[in-house]
């Protein structure tokens, strides 16, 4: 089917020179740029939009490179869009780079895009029109359509209309290729397929001659099974009819089409000229506009969604581009893979895995190994039998993460051109392979990557995923997964509608969510992106709406969602340098509407509604510690927080607070005021590492003895659920608000026989689960574990096995090692001392009192860590060795 070279010839008069392909084929391109060798016709006509003519002479530009796709999108409605796209072994792209080798007019004659992106209107339609790529799984593909499609690129794609049609119709419309292959007595039509064309190449013989096959066997299919009622294959086919009638005028006999095979018996088919203009009368169009852009091998395959055609893009460009040898290169290729992985692969290896393809492939009586050979020969050589490197080798090299490029002379909207440069500028490449990139905010460079990130993720462009760094939690670092995905073209085009650079599309497109936000949440999210990607043009609309939705929303949960976002974003303003002062008036307020509004939302709620509020308590929490403390201009906020990072949600923090002069330096624990808090406002500051005073703070101070009263209403309430009241006490015995003495009290209140054991246990799991280093509690109080055990032995059977669920889940979420030592504690038996781990041998364990000795112990560790001396005077180390003694004790 596929044999012939260059030394066919063509009878005189048989019209016009029709090869039928399958699309992105290497046997199809092989055999076209064969065909166009030997007829050498005066125009090269392409099934495509015909709107890209102008594109084409751009294919011979030296930054062209396949995979590549032809864009068309509706002017007024940008998500609107279709592609066609093109591999290095697309028999559409051989025949482009074939005419522009030989200076032979090359031209599209499908149905244009201006009626392709507007078909399917009528039927009220929101996104393309279904996909417009051709019965034989042609180019075109939706950019909003995952309908199920062509697998083999001969064939109706399957999301047009079935209508009334036999079932039958349906198997061809979808598979063609498989009624070939079952015809020829095979069960896999790729098997088929690669048997009959892969894999016998262009030798000596009729050119010709496959095309002539192809072409038989479709005529047969279509007569057999009917067009299946597609209409809009109907008018395509007249539109391509016209066009070669058009060109046979211009340049006589000499003209080669190149197309889908299904399509090759409707344009041999004769029609009179009034016939296909009458299907194209009424045909509704929309002002479409075309451009060239990246595509990539992933793309190609079916497995993406796109459904294209092929399973393994990557296993045909090796066929197309192998001049000889290919399993034998193909295997090394893998090795190659491999032993970067870390596997040991030796040439050994490929020699038995080429020889072991070879075998199967003779039992199989296939003419050379294909795809399922060499697969087997590689599962069984170099992966020993395991699928899990085999799934590397099918992703990498298989399918394959190529992407193209197109030159910068090819069209593109004004914001697309800007992203162009600013990726230039930045060094910032679109990349095809999934790739993480850390970002430090304290370099300008990595500061201008992260703005556009931002601003790009703003305008649904979501080129880079935040993900969390695994070298610091400051808010100082981002890490960023970074993936260019081909439809990103078209959110570029969307979002041209807001701007023509990416700094005013991303102010516009935020203002208009703003004015759009469902809810204060949203908002208060939109402010925080905002800060971000540093659009302080779009801060003031953002900023009102906030304050205007705040004032009119009454749900405390609401509130409560809000304000850690708002209060997150307060800390923005040290590393990225921007102003945050316009959000602090909005945040105090919401905090106080929440204080306000608490108690009464916490009352009467069932489980999962008290779950959700504990959850609001612990964000509020953290916001009210965070919106008291500024760090310095620069400075990492988390270094002057005491948190190591972007949570905000932690229960507790310490900050230094010292006087105007400097002098009388206190520490305070957040959620108290500190014993120097009488002062102005003005002399409060944040000392820094380096024991400087920095920037004055806000007066939040007072925020702080508020929401403490508001815990401690919770706490005492009965009304309030367990889960609630037992987290109220526990914040604030973090703040230091609440003698241990009086936690234990309350404790032994709530575990008293007179309440039931399923509020004591929701109360045990607001005290010390939901990761608050509840665990680490119970480990250094003894006198808490044993209220908790005592309580946990005396719950009657009956009611034990209703707590048992909601206690496995509190003390589940421990880490391992603070569980076996609980464990330890317990079997050891309260009120004896010895440490868990050590229970029995009489090692000495926690005590009431600060053991010096084992203080001191730690002490030359701690100064070596901390990089102290012995230069330094005596004072010095004295104080160092005072506060060291504080932190090891």
């Amino acid at each position: 089917m596929t044999g012939g070279g260059v030394h066919g010839s063509r009878e005189a008069g048989a019209g016009p020179l029709l090869l039928g392909v399958r699309h992105h084929g290497p046997g199809s391109a092989r055999s076209v740029r064969a065909a166009l060798d030997a007829a050498r016709p005066r125009v090269v006509l392409i099934e495509g939009p015909p709107e890209a003519d102008a594109l084409i002479p751009l294919a011979a530009e030296e930054d062209m490179r396949p995979p590549v796709a032809l864009l068309a999108h509706a002017v007024d409605e940008p998500g609107r869009s279709a592609f066609w796209p093109l591999a290095e072994f697309s028999p559409e792209w051989v025949a482009i780079r074939w005419a522009l080798d030989h200076e032979v007019p090359a031209r599209f004659i499908d149905l244009p895009a201006t009626h392709t992106l507007a078909w399917g209107r009528d039927e009220g339609d929101e996104g393309p029109a279904g996909r417009p790529d051709d019965p034989a799984g042609e180019m075109p593909e939706a950019s909003r359509s995952e309908a199920p499609s062509d697998a083999h690129g001969i064939g109706p794609s399957g999301d047009d209309a079935v209508g009334d049609e036999a079932a039958a119709h349906v198997a061809v419309r979808v598979d063609p290729l498989g009624v070939l292959a079952e015809a020829a007595g095979y069960d896999d039509p790729e098997r088929w397929w690669e048997d009959v064309v892969e894999h016998r190449g262009t030798g000596q013989g009729d050119a010709f001659e496959p095309f002539t096959v192809l072409e038989a066997a479709m005529g047969v299919l279509r007569e057999t099974y009917g067009t299946g009622g597609h209409d809009r294959d109907l008018v395509r086919e007249a539109y391509m009819r016209l066009q070669v009638r058009a060109a046979q005028r211009e340049f006589g006999e000499d003209v080669a089409v190149v197309c889908g095979a299904w399509h090759v018996p409707a344009l041999r088919r004769k029609s009179t000229v009034a016939a296909d203009k009458a299907l194209l009368k009424g045909l509704r169009k929309v002002k479409a506009d075309m451009t060239w852009v990246p595509w990539t091998y992933r793309r190609l395959s079916r497995h993406s969604g796109y459904g294209a055609g092929i399973d393994s893009p990557g296993w045909y460009g090796h066929l197309f581009g192998a001049p000889d040898r290919p399993v034998e290169r193909w295997l090394t290729k893998v090795a190659g893979l491999l032993r970067d992985e870390d596997r040991m692969v030796s040439s050994a290896h490929v020699i038995e895995a080429v020889r072991l393809a070879e075998t199967l492939a003779a039992m199989r009586g296939r003419p050379l190994p294909g795809l399922s050979e060499t697969t087997d020969a590689v599962r069984a050589v170099m992966c020993e039998g395991s699928d899990v490197p085999l799934a590397l080798v099918h992703d990498r090299l298989v399918v394959g993460d190529v992407l193209g490029e197109v030159p910068q002379a090819a069209p593109a909207v004004p914001l697309q051109r800007d992203l162009d440069r600013i990726q230039r500028r930045l060094r910032l490449k679109p990349e095809a392979l999934e790739r993480e990139l850390e970002l430090d905010l304290r370099k300008e460079n990595d500061a201008e990557r992260s703005r556009l990130l931002h601003r790009l993720r703003l305008l649904g462009v979501a080129w880079g995923e935040p993900t969390a760094s695994r070298g610091s939690t400051g808010t100082f670092r981002e890490t960023w997964r970074l993936r260019w995905e081909p439809e990103l073209s078209v959110r570029v085009a969307e979002a041209g509608v807001w701007g023509t650079t990416v700094l005013a599309a991303a102010t516009a497109k935020a203002e208009a969510d703003a004015v759009s936000a469902s809810g204060l949440a949203d908002v208060t999210a939109l402010a925080e992106r905002c800060l971000l990607a540093e659009l302080p043009d779009a801060l003031p609309t953002v900023m009102q709406i906030l304050a205007d939705r705040a004032a009119l929303d009454a749900d405390v949960g609401h509130l409560a969602q809000a304000l850690p976002a708002l209060v997150r974003s307060l800390r923005y303003g040290d590393v990225r340098g921007t102003g945050t002062g316009a959000l602090t008036e909005v945040a105090a307020g919401l905090a106080e509407r929440v204080f306000v509004g608490l108690p009464p939302a916490c009352a009467a709620l069932d489980a999962e509604a008290a779950e959700e509020m504990r959850r609001h308590v612990d964000a509020v929490h953290g916001s009210v510690g965070l919106l008291g403390e500024v760090a310095a201009p620069g400075q990492d906020p988390s270094a002057a927080s005491g948190q190591g990072g972007d949570d905000a949600s932690g229960p507790s923090a310490t900050v230094t607070v010292a006087g105007k002069d400097g002098q009388g330096a206190a520490t305070a624990i957040p959620g108290q005021d500190p014993p120097a808090a009488t002062a102005a406002t003005a002399a409060t500051a944040v000392s820094g590492p380096d024991g400087r005073e920095d920037a004055p703070a806000p007066d939040h101070r007072g925020l702080r003895g508020r929401w403490q009263a508001v815990l401690r209403v919770l706490s005492l309430r009965d009304t309030v659920p367990g889960v609630i009241r037992g987290r109220a006490v526990r914040l604030l015995l973090d703040d230091g608000a609440l003698a241990q003495d009086e936690a234990a009290r309350l404790m032994g209140l709530v575990l008293s026989p007179g309440t039931a054991p399923g509020d004591a246990a929701a109360w045990i799991e607001g005290f010390v689960g939901g990761g608050s280093g509840g665990g680490m509690l119970l480990v250094h109080d003894e006198r808490l574990l044993g209220l908790v055990d005592a309580w946990l032995t005396g719950v009657p059977a009956e009611a034990f096995t209703d707590v048992l669920p909601l206690l496995r889940r509190t003390f589940s979420a421990y880490e391992p090692g603070v569980r076996r030592t609980l464990g330890e504690l317990v079997r050891r038996g309260p009120g004896q001392r010895g440490s868990a781990a050590g229970a029995g041998v009489g090692i000495p364990g926690f005590g009431a009192d600060l053991d010096g000795d084992r203080a001191d112990a730690v002490l030359p560790v701690m100064r070596l860590l901390l990089g102290l001396d012995d230069d330094h005077d005596d004072d010095v180390a004295n104080a160092d060795d005072n506060d060291l003694a504080g932190v090891a004790g």
